[in-house]
């Protein structure tokens, strides 16, 4: 958010999640930025995890399948941080997703561990599909919670009808259908298109099951957590790694 502090050192871990698109055609994309070669064993799981996700994914084959490959992978790595040896553990209930035309979280999850409480670990990827396939891994418990200051939100794709109660609401979600439909938005992009004073108004929408908020995600204080992140698409013959690039 805007007035944000937070400074990058030496010693930060810092996951740079994004993504862009062409008429509501998604491709979401994420790496780790370091400094410290002490956390160079620590992103190098995370970046293999994802090959081997990517790698394991196909069609036919059970979301499921793709997340015992990702962890089998992620938990064959430690990494040693200031002398002591951790293991680098998949985070269980994060998991990749499906995408379709506006819609980045399309209805499957892909997890990223063997026996996932995940519903969808027995459905197949099918052709045609577009995935992101991005993975998780930690240095502490390997699951994490919501805590913080929220800043990123995303309009429902099945946005109830309902009557808003605050004019400003109402406003709000103009500003948001015009500019961002049901793509991913930050505080800041509102700041940028002169809104101001709307943090009643984006309460009232969060309220009303419309928009959905986002808040920053944490594993135990002290732990390090890393994230890689691809989309694929299935073709045909092949599939088709639609993000990559000749940095990662």
């Amino acid at each position: 958010n805007a007035g944000d502090k937070t400074v990058l050192d030496y010693n930060s871990v810092m996951k740079l999640d994004f993504g862009t698109h062409i008429n509501g055609r998604i491709i979401d994309s994420a790496c780790t930025i370091h400094f410290n070669p002490q956390f160079d064993p620590l992103v190098e799981a995370v970046r293999a995890a994802t090959e081997a996700g990517i790698a394991a994914a196909g069609i036919d084959v059970r979301l499921g399948d793709v997340g015992a490959e990702v962890q089998e992978v992620m938990e064959s790595h430690e990494v040693e941080i200031n002398g002591k040896t951790y293991q680098v553990k998949s985070i269980r209930n994060l998991n990749g997703h499906s995408i379709s035309p506006y819609q980045i979280h399309a209805g499957k999850s892909v997890p990223i561990v063997a026996n996932s409480e995940n519903d969808d670990a027995d459905v197949k990827m099918e052709e045609g599909e577009i995935f992101a396939i991005e993975t998780f891994g930690s240095t502490g418990k390997g699951y994490v919670w919501e805590d913080g200051e929220c800043s990123h939100y995303m309009k429902a794709f099945d946005a109830p009808r309902v009557p808003l109660r605050m004019k400003g609401s109402a406003q709000l979600l103009g500003v948001i259908d015009r500019n961002f439909d049901t793509l991913p938005f930050c505080r800041r992009y509102l700041d940028r298109l002169g809104q101001s004073k709307y943090l009643l108004a984006l309460k009232g929408l969060v309220d009303a099951g419309i928009v959905n908020p986002y808040p920053p995600l944490v594993d135990v204080k002290g732990s390090y957590t890393a994230q890689f992140e691809h989309t694929i698409m299935l073709r045909p013959t092949r599939k088709e790694i639609l993000s990559r690039g000749d940095d990662y």
